[in-house]
């Protein structure tokens, strides 16, 4: 017969785990459980066996727990998980990836219908088209003003209706109207609304960026440093190459100015000079490249011409003395 334990030894063992869980797993998902049932919880538990944890609990007992913890070890970063527990929401531990994770999460939603008094976290509209319900059912239609009219015996919606906005509370005709169709339009599941990894704080969201994104917003920061940088005068890293193009058309430009030169500067200056002479050394290399080798086909063929016209005119001298 197993032992009954009471409630101080069920709030000393739960303190006990949440403690040996913050100092094992250094990557916590905090997450709101709204309408998830203990079945569906269930599940999730065993699509995450192996490299997660999910810890559920009231908030006044893990906020208690992570303050006591963090000043026994003299880790203040436990303390940036306090402020997040807030509302219905649990702890997933976890040694994974945190996006893999997340979506391994996402995969155990389950459908729900629109109870009266929730609030709505999508909009709900119904889509035009045949319901299935006999022409007796047209009060919840008039009810909630959707046009509708009777197509072989049954009642047909004329034009798509929002019917439920995001963040309304849902009806009883509402309720009702869509319990009839068959509708069930929500979905609930655990949702991450934090990330705790190492002692820091962020958003879920971050967890979507890729390399790209990364290497995208780096060359805009470093884009804004090397502008500021520019304007202020003052060296950077990220200034530094645009600072020594503009002092090299700076000197360039005072030595195209005056009789002073450097060696980068001649052959500006030669240009300036004849620029008809770098032109045509430009155009000799394309034009043999655009021959396509016509060029030295040609002096071939002229050559061979030359030896076959010597060769002809050997053989008239040797005819002639034969």
């Amino acid at each position: 017969m197993p032992i009954k334990l009471t409630k101080a030894q069920k709030k000393t063992n739960y303190d006990q785990r949440l403690c040996r869980l913050l100092d094992d797993y250094s990557q916590i998902l905090i997450v709101a459980a709204d309408n998830v049932g203990s079945k569906q919880l269930q599940n999730i538990r065993k699509g995450l066996r192996g490299d997660s944890i999910i810890l559920m609990g009231k908030n006044t007992m893990m906020k208690r727990s992570i303050r006591l913890h963090a000043e026994n070890t003299g880790n203040d970063a436990f303390n940036n998980l306090v402020p997040l527990l807030v509302g219905n929401v649990g702890l997933i531990f976890t040694r994974g990836d945190l996006k893999e994770v997340r979506e391994e999460i996402g995969k155990y939603k389950v459908g729900a219908p629109a109870r009266v008094g929730i609030v709505a976290p999508i909009d709900v509209v119904v889509p035009p088209g045949n319901t299935g319900l006999d022409p007796s059912q047209t009060s919840f239609f008039q009810v909630l003003n959707i046009p509708t009219k009777i197509n072989k015996g049954t009642v047909e919606i004329i034009t798509p209706v929002e019917l439920i906005k995001k963040g309304e509370k849902v009806g009883s005709s509402e309720s009702a109207l869509l319990s009839k169709l068959g509708v069930r339009p929500f979905s609930y599941g655990l949702i991450v609304v934090s990330v705790y990894d190492n002692g820091s704080v962020f958003s879920p969201e971050v967890l979507d960026l890729t390399e790209d994104d990364l290497v995208a917003k780096f060359a805009n920061g470093v884009t804004m440093i090397a502008s500021l940088s520019l304007s202020i005068s003052f060296p950077t890293l990220a200034a530094a190459p645009h600072m020594f193009v503009n002092a090299y058309k700076n000197v360039l430009s005072f030595a195209l100015a005056s009789e002073y030169s450097f060696p980068q500067a001649e052959e500006v200056k030669e240009f300036l000079k004849d620029p008809n002479k770098f032109a045509a050394a430009a155009a000799a290399p394309v034009a043999a490249v655009d021959s396509g080798g016509a060029a030295p086909a040609a002096a071939s063929k002229v050559e061979e011409k030359e030896e076959s016209a010597e060769d002809s005119d050997e053989d008239l001298v040797a005819g002639l003395f034969d």
